[in-house]
């Protein structure tokens, strides 16, 4: 039996750090929401998937035209990013089968590509512990003494930038964060759930341009990156 995939895609964010007068899902990039141009990038690697877009459900800025998948549904978010993928993963408990894979994508990486997320769902679906794109850290890595100077110098030698998507089976991934939750674990991210298992993820290397829309000025930079990759990944018909 082939496994399904199914997306969840959490929106429910405030984004307040970029001081925009709208959640930063709905600022533009390239004349169009981040929000859309992440959806229109997932929808081009992967148009069979079922999506879950997590919404805040007070969200006013938000229209079902920008969604291009033809099975989605809306959820609701919660106050935290492990909030909205629980009420996710609870909302497809009746139509999810355990070994279904699930891709958890945040909607301010628009820059990721169509390669990187085909090759993380293939090594998700070949990895008992699932898979996260990653990429190893090039820069020196500091640690502070809290008042704001240099303490020590950390090797970083092993060293991953975590990204998404992350990619777990829907039993396991139920599993991890439930667990997770229950012992009081910090979950920074999916893969921390199921690393509090004892069971080891698979790092895809994935490119460093998957940029996550952060800060005011990481929105410049998206468009710069949108404009090197040339858009080979817009959909017919969709706006430039």
């Amino acid at each position: 039996m082939s496994r399904r995939l199914w997306l969840i895609v959490p929106a429910a964010g405030q984004g307040r750090r970029m001081g925009a007068d709208r959640p930063k899902q709905y600022l533009e990039l390239a004349g169009r929401p981040i929000l859309a141009r992440t959806l229109a990038r997932l929808h081009r690697a992967f148009p069979e998937a079922r999506l879950c877009l997590c919404l805040d459900p007070d969200d006013a800025w938000f229209d079902p035209r920008w969604v291009p998948f033809a099975d989605w549904r809306r959820t609701p978010g919660g106050a935290e990013r492990v909030d909205s993928v629980s009420g996710a993963l609870a909302a497809i408990a009746s139509e999810a089968d355990v070994d279904d894979l699930v891709l958890v994508h945040d909607v301010a990486r628009p820059c990721v590509t169509v390669d990187d997320l085909r090759r993380l769902r293939d090594a998700a679906l070949a990895a008992p512990a699932g898979a996260i794109l990653a990429a190893p850290v090039a820069d020196t890595m500091k640690r502070d003494d809290g008042r704001g100077r240099i303490r020590a110098t950390e090797p970083r030698d092993g060293l991953w930038h975590a990204l998404t998507p992350q990619g777990f089976g829907y039993g396991l991934l139920c599993r991890a964060l439930e667990t997770a939750r229950a012992q009081g674990v910090a979950i920074t991210d999916e893969a921390s759930a199921v690393e509090a298992l004892g069971l080891a993820p698979r790092l895809v290397s994935g490119r460093r341009d998957n940029l996550k829309v952060t800060h005011p000025d990481d929105l410049g930079l998206a468009g710069w990156i949108l404009a090197a990759q040339d858009e080979p990944y817009r959909n017919p018909g969709e706006p430039a």
